[in-house]
């Protein structure tokens, strides 16, 4: 292709946005970003029935978390703007009436009772998807049935109206799709769509394919849930006498339930307690609050790298990529035809990864950011201790906190089961010359002294180590597992350490 790439992602601002969605905005910034194009933001906002407060500049902020920054927007405009439908209504008429002069659409003058009572026979008549198309056409109230002076009447009258497109009666159309190679459909079984609505707004058919052009769109990669109006987009273009210019189409893969069996909804998103929506939604209407991703502490980064799976594969085995690599690594070609399953799993897996691969420091940021709500000091080396120590048992970032607390707070119960089979007489023994020894310690406790401390005290009271490592954890934590122990001695220090198997001592009954 000589032109340069343009690529747009098209949101209709009616909620919050979908994870579908944000595919599809990945995928189009990642292919302008690998063919040196341009990457496009247009809100579709023509059916203003559907409006919802707010639900722009959620757009505009969820892309901003993710890093998918448009080159043209509506806060970013290019030469092609306005970058919103509807700032662009004037300019909509002179195609549709274009469409009109060539013989490509027509008015439409039926009414709601009309066109129910139509759907009606046609049911009755067992017609099993009623449309108004080459056939039914015939008997409605249109500028194709009515007198040319009574349509003129209607016109001037100021009548409610609608332009809709002409389909031919008996029509192969052809479109080559670069996900799903040749489509073809017969126009016998496309309807006559509105192009203009009798409010004077186009719907998103014909502001669709007058927009793409204006702003010379060369790809349109979108969801499969808009291949079946494919057909009526080539025809329009082709009625337009665009067809030169026509942008190259690709479509897909529909993002599936985690059992695969069907497309994947809010209510499996709520069954499964897991988000689909990269920021939390507060619905404007009902107040209903929809969980976020970013809210349940997954990184950007890492949610790209899941997002860019559901449904493209790099060809090779690798899995972890970063924003730069994945733009290296993407191509129309290697995107599946076959919808993905939505595994939340997969989603915690990459998380756990990302913040595995973050420094201490930037993971200590994290920690003290959540000790700062807790009105909790620490000091930054302190919190990178903690942070490095917790970070291979975390999935995400509140989990340094929520995991480490025992570092910072003092157990005061223990797991029952674990002090009903481990706190013993050896165990007893081997810490009260443990605790002894920390307490005459001179220097600062560090791991590898803790362990040389815990090791003597075993030996002097011949007691192997293994068989009382549980109860020393359990001294110390509360619990019986956790990381490295040593490494939980060196950050609690030597006072906070003999402090609290001093407590253990005298908390704790003896089992035989």
């Amino acid at each position: 292709m000589s032109r340069e790439v343009r690529v747009r992602f098209a949101p209709s601002p009616t909620g919050a946005l979908h994870i579908g969605g944000v595919r599809t905005a990945l995928y189009n910034y990642l292919f302008a970003r690998k063919t040196g194009g341009k990457f496009l933001l247009r809100i579709e906002d023509t059916d203003q029935t559907r409006f919802v407060p707010g639900a722009e500049e959620y757009i505009k902020e969820s892309l901003e978390w993710l890093g998918i920054s448009p080159d043209e927007s509506p806060w970013n405009p290019g030469e092609y703007g306005p970058y919103r439908q509807s700032e662009r209504k004037e300019m909509y008429m002179q195609y549709a009436q274009d469409l009109l002069d060539k013989g490509h659409a027509y008015y439409a003058f039926d009414t709601a009772e009309e066109l129910e009572a139509m759907r009606e026979r046609l049911s009755a008549a067992r017609v099993v998807s009623p449309q108004y198309n080459s056939i039914t056409r015939m008997q409605m109230k249109n500028s194709l049935t009515l007198p040319a002076d009574e349509v003129k009447a209607r016109l001037e009258s100021g009548d409610p109206y609608v332009i809709r497109v002409k389909i031919p009666r008996k029509e192969e159309v052809r479109l080559q799709d670069n996900v799903r190679g040749w489509v073809m459909v017969h126009s016998s079984t496309l309807d006559d769509k509105v192009l203009m609505k009798s409010d004077g707004m186009p719907t998103y058919h014909l502001a669709n394919i007058v927009d793409d052009h204006l702003m010379k769109i060369t790809h349109v990669i979108r969801g499969e849930e808009w291949l079946p109006s494919a057909p009526l987009h080539v025809l329009l273009y082709k009625y337009f006498g665009w067809e030169d210019t026509m942008p190259e189409f690709a479509h897909l893969p529909l993002l599936l339930k985690p059992d695969g069996n069907g497309k994947l909804s809010k209510r499996d998103a709520e069954k499964h307690g897991f988000p689909l929506f990269p920021l939390t939604w507060t619905d404007p209407a009902t107040g209903q609050v929809a969980d976020s991703f970013k809210d349940q502490g997954y990184l950007p980064d890492a949610f790209l790298n899941f997002l860019a799976f559901l449904g493209w594969n790099p060809g090779d085995h690798r899995e972890i990529f970063s924003v730069e690599e994945l733009v290296d690594a993407f191509s129309i070609e290697r995107i599946g035809k076959s919808g993905t399953k939505f595994d939340i799993h997969k989603a915690k897996w990459y998380n756990e990864q990302y913040l595995r691969r973050k420094s201490d420091s930037e993971l200590a940021a994290y920690l003290l950011a959540d000790l700062a709500k807790e009105r909790i000091e620490i000091s930054q080396e302190k919190a990178e201790k903690i942070a490095a120590l917790m970070k291979e048992r975390a999935t995400f970032p509140g989990d340094l906190w929520k995991e480490g607390r025992f570092m910072l707070f003092a157990p005061e119960k223990f797991d029952e089961s674990v002090a009903e089979k481990k706190w013993n007489a050896d165990a007893v023994k081997v810490l009260a010359a443990f605790q002894a020894k920390v307490t005459a310690l001179e220097s600062d406790l560090d791991a590898d002294t803790a362990k040389h401390l815990l090791q003597e005290a075993a030996e002097a009271c011949e007691v192997k180590l293994g068989k009382i490592m549980q109860a020393v954890r359990l001294a110390a934590t509360g619990v019986g597992a956790g990381p490295d122990l040593m490494q939980v001695f060196e950050i609690l220090g030597k006072e906070e350490l003999a402090k609290r198997i001093a407590f253990a001592l005298n908390t704790l009954p003896v089992n035989a």
